[in-house]
């Protein structure tokens, strides 16, 4: 399983490899100067912060970086004394989601028809892939990325998930509002519209916990 203090040791490592500060490289990738500050890195009240999937993504493609490039760094000695490990979960397209046998009514995976594909071991045995298809998780996903869902993991607003309605739609979307009748979702790609859906018409939603690109 991958540690706060890998992923945070791999920016900074990535940072220096191109002779940049932290606030440097989050200048580079368009972000706020303060977001890979050290004092970013530990809540007030002491509870561990994680940088998000989507300023990770930016500096790989500030600074011509791949995952795997990435995810080397947080294997470099000294970082941390927990082994780096991959598995292999099960992946579909994103279009194929929506149909029949793929998943159970809590938004598990089961049946065939699955791929595998190996990924960082994220700490859930339920959590699947989705390759993105088309540019509706634009500009933060392209078409032909992955992304790690995990379907135990607590939700929040602010939260980027996967989203299958009764009506057997899938989409990723990012929850902005929930209340006990409602869901508000707001779409990555300012070009696809927002929706709100009576908590009725959604079968089950899960959050996307990590991406390859």
């Amino acid at each position: 399983m991958l540690s706060h203090r890998q992923i945070w040791a791999a920016i900074d490592a990535l940072a220096a490899r191109h002779s940049l500060s932290v606030s440097g490289l989050a200048r580079r990738a368009g972000l706020d100067p303060t977001t890979f500050n050290r004092s970013k890195r530990t809540g007030s009240d002491g509870r561990l912060r994680w940088p998000n999937t989507e300023s990770i993504a930016k500096i790989l493609e500030a600074t011509g970086s791949t995952m795997d490039e990435f995810i080397a760094l947080m294997r470099e000695p000294g970082i941390d004394e927990t082994p780096y490990r991959s598995r292999s979960v099960p992946l579909i397209g994103l279009a194929q989601a929506g149909g029949g046998g793929f998943f159970d009514d809590g938004g598990y995976p089961v049946g065939s028809g699955w791929d595998e594909v190996t990924f960082p071991d994220v700490g859930d045995e339920h959590a699947y892939a989705l390759e993105v298809t088309g540019d509706s998780m634009l500009p933060l996903y392209r078409d032909g990325d992955r992304v790690i869902v995990s379907p135990g993991a607590s939700i929040r607003r602010g939260d980027r998930v996967v989203v299958k309605t009764r009506d057997g739609e899938v989409m990723a979307k990012v929850l902005a509002r929930r209340t006990a009748r409602t869901v508000e979702l707001h779409s990555l790609n300012p070009e696809h519209e927002n929706r709100v859906l009576g908590v009725e018409q959604i079968e089950w939603m899960a959050r996307i916990i990590w991406a390859s690109q």
